[in-house]
């Protein structure tokens, strides 16, 4: 009766000379009988378990519990929802304005993608990215959202680029360089106005052939910016690796801008260094115009966020942020 199946998932430990290896792990266990009464349901439920653990950030321990099945169940039927949705139409994107903050113009749009299920109604991309990232498909996702933002771009006047997502998939794959040569070659989208974003967690689990990648598509005449910069795991190894076009630094230091002077500190820090290195910094998630004031008063290039311009369609996307340009401060 005291049998017990414990699933553990461990980070990744990266071994370097002369550094401590980050270690950490999560520990999901089911017990028999009370939640399965055979091996393999067992082992099963003690993976729901560890899986639970892990989409709640990690580091802890969990049991199985019933309610687990169901959710795992409709998390299955929502991916198998992704390849049809994606034939049938149901995924498109909405845009939002990015601005330089001296002069108030427009300088891109970040490509955001969005699912109406026909029965669920709108998907949240934080219910449904998880999932195509389990499951297999963020490659084909990222690879449609990166053909539909360059598409859609050449068949509109657009003031600076479309920043798209990279995932980490898509980084890792071989084919990719290919696939976005051809992308850019059928929908005539010019490289110098698409800029591709990709995270340090995507880089760190092959640096080597990351960077690789990432030279491949720099060579092409796409520009590169480093997105959530300071939340990775060597953020400043990971800018010395690498020239970037852009740093976008991370909306959780802008949220506490105005009432903490660590998270003031830190967007200093940051500031400072991108102008060290001669790299403009995007400051994304700007929610009310007291950290936009700080920001412009700090010297930050660019800036984004609910207070400048709201994700939408392309056509709202461009009126409304027009209207919304932050204005360049009066001499």
């Amino acid at each position: 009766r005291g049998w017990t199946a414990v699933q553990v998932a461990e980070e990744a430990v990266v071994d370097l000379p002369g550094r401590s290896p980050r270690i950490g792990g999560s520990i999901g266990f089911a017990i028999f009988p009370d939640d399965a009464e055979d091996r393999d349901t067992l082992i099963n439920n003690a993976d729901l378990a560890v899986h639970r653990v892990k989409v709640s950030g990690g580091g802890k321990t969990c049991r199985y519990e019933r309610a687990m099945d169901e959710a795992e169940r409709a998390r299955r039927a929502l991916a198998n929802d992704i390849p049809r949705a994606m034939e049938d139409g149901e995924f498109f994107l909405h845009y939002q304005p990015q601005y330089s903050v001296a002069s108030g113009e427009i300088t891109g749009y970040e490509a955001l993608i969005r699912w109406q299920h026909p029965k669920k109604g709108a998907v949240s991309p934080a219910d449904f990215i998880p999932i195509a990232e389990k499951y297999g498909l963020i490659g084909a996702l990222g690879d449609w959202v990166l053909e539909t933002a360059c598409s859609e771009a050449r068949d509109h006047v657009m003031d600076g680029r479309i920043a798209v997502n990279l995932s980490a998939v898509q980084l890792a794959d071989p084919r990719f360089v290919d696939r976005l040569k051809a992308i850019l070659v059928r929908t005539g989208m010019s490289p110098a106005k698409l800029e591709l974003e990709v995270t340090e967690t995507a880089i760190i689990a092959d640096k080597m052939r990351a960077l690789h990648v990432l030279r491949q598509i720099r060579a092409l005449g796409i520009t590169l910016a480093i997105d959530d910069f300071g939340t990775g795991y060597s953020s400043l190894d990971t800018l010395q690796s690498f020239p970037f076009d852009k740093i976008k630094l991370d909306r959780g230091f802008i949220s506490e801008l105005a009432s903490s002077d660590r998270a003031l500190a830190i967007v200093r820090a940051v500031l400072a260094l991108g102008r060290s290195f001669g790299i403009p910094v995007l400051a994304e998630g700007i929610e009310d115009a007291g950290q936009l004031e700080i920001l412009r008063h700090e010297g930050c290039q660019e800036v984004q966020g609910f207070f400048l311009g709201r994700p939408a369609r392309w056509e709202d996307a461009v009126r409304l942020g027009k209207v919304a340009a932050p204005r360049a401060r009066r001499a």
